[in-house]
Order: C-alpha cells, then sequence, then structure tokens
C-alpha cells in the first residue's frame, strides 16, 4: 500500500453546518472551490479536515478528477511518494485535487522536494501543473516555522488561503445533526434501518467533551449501530453515561400536582423551565433538554408564528394561582423524555 490513495469521483455529503463557527469555515471553502488557489485547512485531528478538502474539490471545476491523499504522517513513504515520477501522487492527482494531509509531519527532505515540486509546476513529475493542492496540519505552523521544524518557505507558499476548521467542542448546533447523519450512514452501512437517537443519548452526546472530535463521534456512533441492534439508541449503546438530569426518574416520582397533563403544555412547561434556568441562552436550554438546537428553535419559532411566543421571563411557569412552584431540578428534562417517549409508543 503507498502513502498516497486514488478515490473515485463520488458525491460527498456537505459538512454541517448548523453553528456560527462552521458556516463561515464552509463560506470560505465555497468561495475559494471554483479557483486554483492553494487551500490550507488547519485544525485539531480528526475534525474533519478532509471533509472539507472533498468538499472544495467537489465544487470545483477538477470534482471529475481524481481526488488523491498524501499521507505525510508516513514520512518516509511520503518522501518517496514526492520523488517518484509518472505514477506518483501529483501525476495521479492531474486534473484533479491533491490533498497534503498533515503536512507538517513531512521530514526536512520530504519538505525541500515539494517546495521544488510548487515552484516548478510546469516540471516533472508529469501533472504538477495541473493538480490542485489543499494541505491540512493540526499543528501551530507558525510556531514550527519559528522554531525551524517546519520551512518558513514552504508556509508562506502553502499559506495562500488557510481556513480555520472549529473542534466539535466549539459548535455545538452541529453535534447532534452530525451524529443523526453519521448514525444514518453507518446503519446504511451496515444494511438495517438508523435507529432513533434517544433522549438519553442525545444528552450524553450533548455533554461529551469528544477530545476526539467527529472522528471520535462517528466511531461512538458506530458502536451504537452494532450495540443498539435497530432499537433506539441509548446512552449505554455509545458508551457513554447519561447526565444526571436525564437518569431514570426515582420509583413513583409524581409530577407536581396542579401541573397540566396534556402532552403539549408539559412540552411547554419543560421548555420555559429550561430558558428559564440559562437565562434565555438557547444553546443551553437545548443541552438541558437533550434535544438538538434546531429542534428548541423550530418549537419556539412555531409558538411565534402562532402569536404565542415563548420567551425566557416573559411568563410565570406556574398553572395559576394556587398552582405549583417551578419545575423541580432534573424535571424539566425528563418531562421532556417522557414525552418523546409517549410518542414514539
Amino acid at each position: 500500500m503507498t502513502a498516497a490513495a486514488v478515490l473515485a469521483p463520488r458525491p460527498a455529503p456537505s459538512p454541517v453546518a448548523e453553528s456560527p463557527a462552521m458556516r463561515e469555515a464552509l463560506l470560505a471553502a465555497h468561495d475559494v472551490a471554483p479557483t486554483p488557489t492553494t487551500v490550507l485547512i488547519l485544525g485539531e485531528s480528526g475534525a474533519g479536515k478532509e471533509i472539507l478538502a472533498r468538499e472544495i474539490h467537489g465544487r470545483s471545476q477538477r470534482a471529475a478528477g481524481s481526488f488523491v491523499v498524501l499521507h505525510c504522517a508516513a514520512a518516509d513513504r511520503a518522501e518517496g511518494e514526492l520523488l517518484a515520477g509518472p505514477g506518483g501522487p501529483f501525476s495521479r492527482a492531474a486534473g484533479g485535487t491533491l490533498l497534503l494531509d498533515e503536512v507538517s509531519e513531512l521530514s526536512p527532505a520530504a519538505q525541500a522536494r515539494l517546495l521544488r515540486l510548487l515552484q516548478e509546476r510546469e516540471s516533472s513529475p508529469p501533472g504538477a501543473a495541473e493538480a490542485r493542492v489543499i494541505a491540512t496540519s493540526h499543528h501551530d505552523l507558525p510556531a514550527l516555522v519559528e522554531s525551524g521544524r517546519f520551512r518558513s518557505d514552504l508556509y508562506y507558499r502553502l499559506n495562500v488561503f488557510p481556513i480555520a476548521l472549529p473542534p466539535l467542542r466549539a459548535r455545538p448546533e452541529d453535534l447532534l445533526p452530525l451524529a443523526e447523519g453519521l448514525l444514518a450512514e453507518a446503519a446504511e452501512a451496515a444494511g438495517i434501518a438508523p435507529p432513533a437517537l434517544g433522549p438519553g443519548a442525545r444528552a450524553a452526546l450533548v455533554a461529551h467533551p469528544f477530545p476526539g472530535n467527529v472522528r471520535e463521534l462517528r466511531n461512538l456512533v458506530e458502536r451504537a449501530v452494532v450495540r443498539s441492534r435497530g432499537l433506539a439508541v441509548e446512552p449505554h449503546h455509545l458508551g457513554l453515561t447519561a447526565p444526571p438530569a436525564l437518569e431514570a426518574a426515582p420509583s413513583g416520582e409524581r409530577l407536581p400536582d396542579g401541573l397540566p397533563l396534556d402532552l403539549g403544555r408539559l412540552e411547554r412547561l419543560a421548555i420555559e423551565e429550561a430558558l428559564r434556568r440559562v437565562q434565555g441562552n438557547r444553546t443551553h436550554a437545548a443541552r438541558l433538554l437533550g434535544i438538538g438546537l434546531r429542534t428548541l428553535r423550530n418549537k419556539l419559532r412555531t409558538w411565534r408564528e402562532a402569536g404565542d411566543p415563548c420567551e425566557a421571563g416573559a411568563r410565570q411557569i406556574t398553572p395559576g394561582p394556587g398552582g405549583p412552584g417551578p419545575i423541580p431540578a432534573g424535571l424539566a428534562a425528563r418531562l421532556w423524555a417522557r414525552r418523546s417517549q409517549m410518542e414514539r409508543a
């Protein structure tokens, strides 16, 4: 197996971009895609840099060409590939895109060879002038340049159009939509119908810090598809623990007297209470409820369009004079979970 792999042209799903940070990165990718400009994608390991590179390739005039990956972390093999002639990565990417994955891992000799190839785009190996170059790195390249571990001339050659890709923890709005998309993808690969993400699983995902970013999320979801056997995904299927707010209610727990038993009203009360507790922050309220931010926004928009807006602090959540006090800690999330369970029953 060589360090480079030619991947057949195929449509790839666009990255999930519900969060402002990811929307900004995706907009930059779409702006540069139609041009021949060299792109440098910076971001943590597992954040989805290759996915963004594929998005650029798929929207470029080279979309019908090959998407070739040179894994620079395999330094010896990467250097051998760069030294190759007609069978090298530049030749394979002629008319397409060459992705230099984790370019900061190249040895000094390979860095020098790459710089010459980029400077002499009309020279051998064949195809060097026709391959669009995208490089990625999870390192602080300016710091590596300062320390002498990465060539400054190569850095400036690659850093024509930089795009900073945010880590998953910085884009909470993307987490659950991304998890659902990966769940459907994993289920399709396994030949089964995609299972639903239960409320506990949603809350557990939101509470997890994801140091491994999108790669870690993909692994958890694939594990859940195997373990859930087509049933709704619960925290233990993911290998995670549900946060206390969504743990099973104690046996015999009752709703406070005076709370309406209408499911729609209980849903409204849970959302109002969550918004009250986080001073109206929708992202934090969605996390407390164990639902996606998109779901919360849709609910709030529906009520607003019906002339009954739900705003934090706009109303008391008690049913009326003599009614119960605020919903006890954790109960708002369990109300939502119960409603979801009853709707699926």
